[in-house]
């Protein structure tokens, strides 16, 4: 039986297919026509799915040497599936530790180096958390991708997982320089001959999404870098110079608070979050920004439901990965203790698996970076509307003008 809802996916997909053929960025397809009588529960639904391109992912080094990962819309007909181990993105003295056999990788649909499918994609940025890594949220970069959008994923050193471990971390204003560096390089491939990005890069349609200190680099980067239109900041928050994220790391948060970014902004929190807590942090730079701004506060959620960690380590991570390997005991030490409680934040119950809870996430951050470029001339499935369509309620918050 085809229902109501499958029809919606089956409109959604053809439109964005019809986009993606399409380089022309000045003509968004437009779904208003098809959107306009969606019930609470279809627009809630709308980009919970997979979109309709497949997925491919490249890894580009930049010029000071830090990786960035980019995931983008494929060819027709593309397969295979990423897989990437976290014990991998670990100092090697670390790395030889991790020896318990429990799950240290995650899985994706994607096809590495795959040809990019026709057409020219808006360009997002996503900048990962203290001791984060460029790959840590693969669930959602793939899945931006396979709704028609470039995501480009620099390694902060400034805060990466090596350098967090070995105590190495930098200025926190480095992970601006880096979003900054990933835009010129792609500036770079999108007019490289015979290059995997040639001419599929729409310049003119770029927005950054951070998750935790990632938030705080996203603000600062929609600041000061004029092509980025609008950013979103997941469990998150801070106004610090491009890295705080109200908790993760202290030492990277800045004192001064400069004044609002003039541009579009969502924020989205868990209300379980004891790293972001969401009344000292997301709530506080909501009230701050300048419209149009959106606030979505996901019940039973955690600081981690914005990455892959909790799949990991039987639940709890790369914490997990090393307490089975008999670490427990200096995870639990002064030293150390800040990473076992940043790492299973919102992992373990009451807190939802992560899995029931991403569809959310993927739906709210798609939904609005597709109306932000222009893609969708209308949200959909942003509003209070749909707060409670999930498996557990949503508050939601706006300021449109």
């Amino acid at each position: 039986m085809i229902t109501r809802s499958s029809m919606l996916r089956v409109v959604i997909m053809s439109l964005v297919v019809l986009a993606a053929a399409c380089s022309d960025s000045s003509k968004p397809s437009s779904t208003a026509s098809s959107t306009a009588s969606l019930s609470p529960a279809e627009a809630a639904k709308a980009y919970q799915d997979p979109g309709p391109s497949p997925v491919g992912v490249t890894t580009l080094t930049l010029q000071k040497g830090n990786k960035v990962e980019v995931w983008y819309p494929a060819v027709a007909g593309t397969t295979g599936t990423e897989t990437y181990d976290v014990r991998d993105f670990t100092p090697e003295g670390i790395k030889a530790l991790l020896t318990a056999n429990v799950p240290a990788t995650f899985s994706y649909p994607a096809g590495r180096d795959a040809n990019v499918a026709d057409g020219s994609f808006p360009l997002v940025f996503f900048s990962h958390g203290f001791s984060g890594i460029r790959v840590g949220s693969s669930h959602l970069t793939s899945h931006l991708a396979s709704w028609g959008m470039i995501v480009a994923a620099p390694d902060h050193p400034s805060r990466d997982l090596p350098h967090a471990l070995t105590f190495q971390n930098g200025n926190a204003h480095d992970a601006v320089d880096d979003v900054n560096a990933t835009l010129t390089r792609m500036k770079a491939e999108n007019t490289k001959p015979g290059g995997l990005f040639n001419g599929h890069v729409d310049e003119q349609r770029v927005a950054i999404v951070g998750h935790s200190a990632g938030g705080g680099t996203a603000e600062a980067a929609a600041r000061e870098i004029d092509p980025i239109r609008g950013y979103v900041s997941l469990a998150s928050g801070s106004f610090g110079g491009g890295g705080g994220s109200g908790g993760s790391n202290a030492s990277t948060t800045s004192t001064t608070v400069p004044p609002p970014v003039d541009k579009p902004s969502l924020f989205v929190a868990g209300a379980n979050d004891n790293v972001a807590v969401v009344d000292r942090v997301t709530n506080p730079a909501f009230d701050r920004a300048v419209p149009p701004t959106r606030l979505w506060v996901i019940d039973k959620t955690g600081h981690n439901a914005f990455d892959d960690f909790c799949t990991l380590g039987n639940g709890a991570g790369i914490i997990g990965v090393a307490e089975a390997s008999g670490l427990g005991p200096l995870l639990s030490s002064p030293t150390f203790s800040q990473f076992k409680t940043l790492g299973e934040d919102g992992c373990k119950p009451p807190d939802l698996p992560v899995q029931q809870v991403w569809p959310i996430i993927d739906h709210v951050v798609t939904s609005w970076l597709r109306n932000l470029f222009g893609i969708d001339p209308q949200p959909i499935g942003l509003g209070p509307a749909v707060a409670n369509q999930y498996v557990v309620p949503v508050r939601i918050e706006e300021r449109l003008q």
